[in-house]
């Protein structure tokens, strides 16, 4: 036996045990949902392991989850002879929350908003939950294969710090003792404990046992299975209800709340095949973090092989939870196997297509629904229409904008709403990019269009700029940005005589400012898109726009070095003093105010406030 080591938890681990411990759950019984269904994973990951290693088991009975209440001593024990942890595993996965995005997410958390729902479920950590209820937790693990020697003995009372040492073990698996507060006695009860495996952990396919109640009289311990101990997803969905979808939900997800809806199907023929499918209510914090795997479990013959692997769906289909079990694939398949696997494609494109149909059908049936699905996985779908070409139309379909038509931020404009209302003699689908849904609203471009009453989509989010990027064409119209190449298709004849003249006109003006701003802009010209503003920029058709630039410089990316072009209002009265004499500080102003306008930084602040002050005092 080694000697007793004392560790400090990491901080995001100490801040997310105060806020469980203190602030959470007051459905308290919910620990016992989460030690069973991390004993059920431990469980399936030892029988895809030992598929390829049987001395794995070594000669053990068949797997089960063991209950155990001692009334006397106060205490609750869930055992399970699943694959067990290392030493290094125990205080890799429960010293430490392996996400660079936890702390941000718990320092956002203020004490009023705090809520029961989702933290468990953001951060998939159901095994600090024992806290709830407990003084003191130990942990017993061996991982199986391992020597009885290398047992691992874990104990923390959940106040910052833990103590860990290697202790004998005769058996492999974890065994979680939790010393249960006296405020919470009423689970070192054996019904109620039931009672709890029975509302949430009735389908786990592993046998939770438990002590039979014993007649008066009788002293033999004998343990019963409390569960029904069958793969929920093959039940007949006739016999099942919400309640009941809602319930495997929860406990396949960790969310406390039930899903939006679901997709049950089983497909028998060539592919025979069952999948049950959930879209959530709530996008989890960090569904932007690059690492973060999707939460699908894929299953052959009822026996878990993997989750999350981004063969089972494509990565904009992340947020999806659920169970694909197949009798297709060969039970010792390896990941290497299974990213060649032909079932695990034809089974991957049937899911995507149930996925968007349901959504469509969603967007159509229960606008509600999809408006608050789309408010929080709008982003993510929009990665669809680059990633997955094949379903590009479909894709496209749900996407939702916020448009000049609307006085609302709420993305609910379709694109085929906005070719419904679109002018006779449009050619095409105008947009404008923005850091901000109020840039994108203000934004000096628009003014022609608003003079023409033409509709144009504000896009503030920062994945639009790919998106229009790699859209090409939607009902064979063009996705066109209002703030890049000319406009001349939307002038009249009688525009483009009028705008002649006015070139004319400034030519002067518009060579002097060209000379000015050399180092600064590509080019000056007269706008035909103002009405209002003095100035604009504008990007060359092909070129990065500059709200592109920002985003890409943000992300620390090379930039290609691009000069904008500027365009003046020859309306505006700052740009008419220019044709008496064309002055440098008027000239930088309207540059500076033009960069400003499009959410961009100038050079030189202290510059531009003198300038402006010199033209204001005359």
């Amino acid at each position: 036996m080694s000697k007793k080591q004392t560790h400090e938890f990491q901080t995001e681990v100490s801040q997310l045990l105060n806020l469980m411990i203190h602030s959470l759950y007051s459905n308290k019984e919910i620990f016992l949902r989460e030690l069973v269904s991390n004993a059920s994973d431990a469980i399936d990951k030892l029988k895809f392991e030992s598929l390829s290693n049987d001395k794995l088991l070594e000669g053990k009975q068949e797997p089960s989850i063991h209950i155990d209440v001692d009334k006397d001593a106060g205490t609750v024990t869930i055992r399970d002879n699943g694959i067990g942890m290392t030493q290094d595993e125990v205080m890799e996965n429960i010293g430490t929350i392996a996400n660079s995005g936890t702390r941000k997410y718990l320092e956002s958390l203020d004490k009023n908003q705090t809520q029961d729902s989702n933290l468990i479920g953001q951060f998939g950590v159901g095994f600090y939950s024992a806290f709830i209820v407990s003084n003191t937790v130990t942990l017993l693990s061996r991982k199986a294969g391992d020597d009885k020697a290398n047992g691992t003995k874990w104990t923390s009372k959940g106040k910052g710090e833990y103590s860990i040492e290697t202790v004998e073990m005769e058996d492999y698996g974890t065994t979680v003792i939790l010393d249960v507060k006296k405020a919470e006695s009423e689970f070192i009860d054996g019904f109620r404990l039931r009672g709890i495996v029975s509302k949430y952990s009735d389908h786990i396919t592993v046998p939770i046992m438990m002590v039979k109640p014993s007649e008066e009289g009788e002293t033999e311990i004998v343990y019963e299975t409390i569960n029904k101990a069958t793969a929920f997803w093959m039940q007949d969905k006739k016999e099942l209800s919400q309640s009941d979808y809602d319930e495997f939900y929860k406990s396949l997800s960790y969310d406390f709340d039930g899903p939006l809806t679901q997709i049950h199907n089983r497909v028998e023929g060539k592919l025979d095949y069952t999948s049950l499918l959930f879209i959530p209510k709530k996008a989890p914090f960090d569904m932007w973090e690059p690492k973060r795997k999707g939460g699908v479990k894929l299953y052959a013959k009822r026996v878990f092989i993997m989750e999350g692997n981004e063969e089972l769906l494509p990565q904009y289909l992340r947020f999806i939870k659920g169970v694909i079990d197949t009798a297709d694939l060969s039970l010792n398949v390896s990941r290497e196997i299974l990213q060649g696997s032909k079932v695990v494609d034809t089974i991957k494109k049937a899911s995507v297509k149930r996925i968007l149909s349901e959504l469509e059908k969603m967007s159509k049936n229960k606008p509600e629904d999809y408006a608050a699905f789309w408010n929080e996985f709008g982003m993510v779908i929009k990665e669809g229409v680059v990633e997955d070409f094949a379903n590009k139309e479909k894709i496209s379909n749900l996407l939702r904008f916020t448009s000049t038509a609307t006085d609302s931020a709420d993305q609910t404009v379709s694109l085929k709403d906005y070719i419904g209302r679109m002018n006779k003699d449009q050619k095409n689908i105008y947009y404008v990019t923005a850091d901000s849904y109020d840039a994108a609203k203000g934004s000096p471009h628009l003014e022609i269009f608003k003079q023409k009453d033409i509709e144009v989509l504000l896009l503030s989010d920062r994945v639009d700029e790919w998106l229009v990027a790699n859209f090409g064409e939607f009902e064979e119209l063009s996705l066109k940005s209002i703030a890049k190449g000319d406009l001349d298709d939307l002038d009249s004849k009688e525009d483009k005589k009028k705008k002649e003249k006015t070139v004319k006109d400034y030519e002067k003006v518009i060579s002097k400012a060209q000379e000015i701003l050399e180092n600064q802009v590509k080019e000056v010209k007269v706008s035909s898109r103002l009405s209002e503003s003095p100035s604009c920029l504008v990007a060359d058709e092909n070129e990065l726009g500059g709200n592109m630039e920002r985003i890409m410089k943000s992300l620390g990316q090379d930039v290609p070095e691009t000069k904008p072009i500027l365009e003046i209002n020859p309306s505006h009265p700052l740009v008419m003093k220019l044709k008496t004499k064309v002055d440098d500080d008027i000239v930088k102003v309207l540059f500076d105010q033009a960069v400003l306008s499009e959410g961009g930084q100038i050079k030189e602040p202290a510059e531009f406030v003198k300038r402006m002050n010199k033209l204001m005092l005359g």
